[in-house]
């Protein structure tokens, strides 16, 4: 009887955990996102669990405990089943009331042999019934619920749900679409989100000819003052979206997005005034910067979140 505890135990104890386990991998909580409040509620609540556990056992143990005393002090009662045995009986393996001799089983099996599989009607457990009759159950409810009392959504309707939903999300992208971003109206984005992704696209793509520092290689340096194409943003953005052929530069309008495109435009003028590993020579004029009238710094508020465009 220990040994049946004890197994009941570990395999509770096991389902617990990999149930745990695969909610969280499959989400992304962590115990660190919860106030002392929250900390505080879930200890006792798992107190409380362990304990009505604890409890749960302790009285599968006092009761298994009772029936043995009960059978040593009443000899006659040492032959009734134990209470696991009625309740396996009972709802598990079951009892089969009328057993078949062996001359019935041949008769019945003769009886029902197809193509050398031979049947007998056997007796069905209780666990079995439940089951049937719980699939039973559960089909009138889901006609009732869906079909009868059309509370439920059915098939089509989710259908045309995702539908809506589909066309709504269309609708915002084509709205995205229409803010394009070309040359005209590229700004320099010196977020952490926009240089970060520049920066990866740069590290990608870019270090072969212009180096990882941006110091140059094959192709120019890119943190001195002098541009060969221009150094605002948007001559920037011109070049690496079309390329120059001529000098082995590659378009890069087919590969990235225009997001994509101002995001590595952005962190290219970021490089001015950086001091690579191996600096190239100048190349091309020197750019000063267009400098922004006076009244126009005068109007912008000083919280004001634009930023005015560095370049080289």
């Amino acid at each position: 009887m220990k040994k049946k505890f004890l197994s009941l135990f570990v395999f509770v104890l096991a389902f617990v955990t990999n149930s745990f386990g695969q909610e969280a991998s499959e989400s992304s909580f962590s115990y660190t996102d919860l106030s002392s409040d929250q900390l505080i509620l879930m200890s006792v609540l798992g107190v409380l669990v362990i304990v009505i556990i604890l409890l749960l056992f302790q009285m599968i143990y006092l009761m298994t405990f009772m029936t043995e005393v009960m059978k040593k002090e009443n000899p006659e009662y040492a032959n009734e089943p134990s209470w696991w045995e009625s309740f396996k009986e009972k709802y598990v393996t079951g009892k089969e009331d009328k057993a078949y001799s062996k001359e019935e089983e041949a008769k019945l099996m003769a009886d029902h042999s197809y193509d050398g599989i031979q049947e007998l009607d056997n007796f069905m457990p209780p666990w079995l019934q439940y089951v049937f009759l719980g699939t039973v159950i559960f089909a009138v409810s889901y006609f009732t619920y869906y079909t009868v009392l059309g509370l439920g959504e059915t098939g089509i309707e989710a259908y045309e749900e995702e539908l809506r939903l589909e066309a709504i999300a269309e609708k915002e992208r084509n709205a995205l679409v229409t803010e394009v971003i070309d040359e005209t109206t590229v700004i320099f984005d010196e977020s952490s989100t926009a240089l970060t992704s520049g920066k990866s696209i740069f590290e990608s793509n870019c270090f072969s000819c212009h180096a990882m520092d941006g110091g140059g290689s094959v192709g120019p340096n890119l943190t001195d003052d002098y541009w060969i194409h221009g150094g605002s943003i948007s001559d920037v953005y011109l070049v690496v979206k079309n390329g120059v052929l001529e000098k082995g530069m590659t378009p890069w309008e087919s590969v990235l997005s225009p997001k994509e495109l101002q995001n590595v435009s952005s962190y290219v003028l970021s490089l001015r005034g950086t001091t690579p590993a191996a600096p190239k020579d100048p190349q091309g004029e020197l750019y000063v910067p267009e400098e922004i009238p006076e009244e126009v710094m005068e109007e912008t508020p000083s919280d004001s979140t634009a930023v005015a465009t560095p370049v080289e």
